[in-house]
């Protein structure tokens, strides 16, 4: 069931499509494997259109991304792309695919399947180099696209020392220097932090404005607001259409779709559940005002946070003292300086920073795959500059990396799973014992025997996890595990964690979400290679601290944000404790009215 575009929309659509596809089906491999990825799509972007596309992973986005930038031929319908008849009744016309791909840009969902050279500046060239320009043209683009993804700095670096945050950066660099007519962006702040995907979002908004055309897959639903069309996608097929607010409506349908609304109408709707008349609204503003206007907001009195911790009597599991290292490149730019902080045994930690500020190189270091430069580092009581000390945190520390389907490589998943516990020599029972237990946890139980290269991209995802969780680690290191993730599967893993943590293992996560690294015990936040802060949510994440946080790329979490917008005196981390304070200063209100 579509929801029907207001009707300037559908004009616009009808007489200027610069993408054009009509009952398009595409499918992956033959016979009983066949899978189809999309069914019977019918869809048209405007000229100058901003669509976004969301849906839960394996729900066709991806490649419906790389059907609208030519890469991909489906197997039935028709397309037009940038102008051009690609396929049609006669079938693929391979010279009209050559002249579309030269106005049609994307950005790959993980960077590294786009990066080609070993030098940035080069590799944001290739593109403008392919299409013939002359080579001060040329220049021009690369200096204009590095400066404006923040990438000048690093023009000489190599990408394989970059984070992953700044390898998107520089992907998407590349696609902008190409000056396509129509952009599609898959996932592009999935890897970047608060900054970097703020900074997507605006040049987004200004190559709208210069009549870019843009197609922008995401997972994070707040960004969905700011395009003129969502599309909602299940199952290879379009199943809501319509203007942010009119999908928006259909809160219930998204979550059985495995996605969810954005923060503003999460709010009004337990706000409204709470006795607050509020209208559901994508503007932020007009949600301000009616709350304001239901109620006076005054200050809630509440204690000073502060930036002081001390020991909470647990022994330290890991150990950081004075850490600093450096990646041996053509900038020689120290990765980490200085940095020295401690994490209690069965305590949960969130590692925060701006792209490049240091995180994946101190968690990699935390699982003794690097060793510092000076310093030194302990995880378990055992010092891990020694090569030999090293292996005793075999099978104590797990380590789930950035993409850690990419772990995957056994012809079924029991196999994959059981490789880590195999290695620890254990014996075959209790091999089966923690893998049953594994795949219990991520819920994958009865998918013992399937290829884990069948799984969907999220059941891969938890599919490598169970592997690090069958070792049954101490200390479980965790490197965005829910980017790319949709609203249904980051639940799911964080359910897996809260699990783990209970049960005693020590849990270190790098993330870029706040509202995440509200959820933890202990906040570490890292700036410029450095340690900027450390405390607990509630010490780190407070208005005092916004400015900071701010200037190093960062923010605050969603429900302390509004907070403050709203001129609340308190400090909310979650959406309940806002609902609260907000009643609560309601309620106050109105005894004073009384009084």
């Amino acid at each position: 069931m579509a929801v029907p575009a207001n009707k300037d929309q559908v004009i616009r659509d009808a007489t200027q499509p610069v993408v054009s596809l009509s009952h398009v089906t595409l499918r992956y491999g033959d016979g009983p494997s066949v899978i189809t990825a999309l069914d019977d799509v019918t869809l048209e972007v405007a000229a100058g259109e901003r669509v976004c596309v969301l849906g839960a992973n394996g729900s066709g986005k991806s490649t419906l991304a790389s059907v609208i930038c030519g890469l991909l031929a489906p197997d039935e319908g028709t397309v037009s792309l940038a102008g051009e008849n690609v396929l049609g009744p006669s079938g693929v016309d391979f010279e009209a695919y050559r002249r579309a791909r030269r106005q049609l840009g994307l950005v790959f969902q993980n960077p590294d399947d786009q990066i080609v050279t070993s030098i940035v500046e080069e590799d944001v060239a290739f593109g403008p180099e392919n299409l013939c320009l002359e080579p001060d043209e040329i220049g021009r683009r690369v200096a204009r696209e590095l400066a404006r993804v923040a990438m000048t700095d690093h023009a000489r670096s190599n990408p394989s020392n970059l984070s992953g945050g700044q390898k998107q950066r520089v992907a998407i660099a590349g696609a902008l220097a190409m000056e396509p007519r129509v952009l599609v962006l898959d996932e592009p702040g999935a890897l970047l932090d608060v900054r970097g995907r703020r900074g997507i979002m605006r040049v987004m908004a200004e190559l709208r404005g210069l009549g870019t055309t843009i197609v922008h897959i995401t997972h994070f639903m707040d960004e969905a607001l700011a395009a003129d069309r969502v599309v909602v996608m299940d199952h290879g097929r379009v199943a809501l259409d319509g203007t942010p607010q009119e999908v928006f409506a259909h809160g219930e349908k998204l979550a059985g779709l495995g996605l969810e609304v954005p923060f503003t109408a999460q709010l009004a709707g337990a706000l409204r559940e709470r006795g607050l008349d509020v209208p559901w609204t994508c503007d932020e503003a007009v949600l301000r005002d009616a709350l304001v206007s239901d109620s006076p907001l005054g200050p809630v009195p509440h204690g000073e946070p502060s930036l002081e911790t001390g020991p909470n009597g647990e022994a330290a599991a890991v150990q950081v003292e004075r850490v600093s290292y450096s990646y041996r490149d053509a900038d020689s730019h120290k990765a980490l300086d200085d940095v020295s902080f401690a994490v209690a045994g069965g305590s949960s930690v969130a590692i925060v920073g701006q792209t490049g500020s240091g995180k994946s190189t101190l968690v990699r270091m935390l699982c003794a795959l690097e060793v510092p430069d000076q310093g030194r580092i302990v995880v378990k009581g055992i010092d891990t500059a020694s090569r030999k000390d090293r292996r005793k945190l075999h099978g104590n520390v797990g380590y789930v990396m950035q993409h850690p389907e990419r772990q995957l490589f056994a012809e079924t998943v029991l196999e994959d799973v059981a490789y880590g516990p195999r290695n620890l020599k254990l014996p075959p029972d209790e091999v089966q014992k923690r893998c049953a237990h594994a795949l219990a946890l991520v819920g994958l139980t009865g998918k013992e025997e399937a290829s884990p290269f069948q799984l969907s991209g999220g059941q891969q995802r938890l599919c490598a996890i169970a592997g690090v969780l069958a070792m049954e680690p101490d200390v479980l290191v965790l490197d965005e595990p829910t980017a790319g993730l949709d609203p249904r599967g980051r639940s799911q893993l964080e359910h897996i964690l809260e699990d783990i943590h209970a049960h005693g293992v020590t849990t270190i996560r790098v993330t870029h979400s706040m509202d995440d690294a509200a959820k933890a015990q202990q906040v570490v936040v890292l700036s410029r290679s450095k340690l900027l802060m450390l405390g607990s949510p509630q010490e780190v994440f407070c208005a005092a601290h916004d400015k900071t946080l701010h200037d190093a790329g960062l923010g605050l979490p969603e429900p302390l944000r509004w907070a403050i917008s709203l001129g609340l005196d308190t400090a909310p981390l979650t959406i309940e404790q806002l609902v609260d304070d907000l009643v609560a200063t309601r309620d106050a209100s109105r005894n004073e009215e009384v009084g």
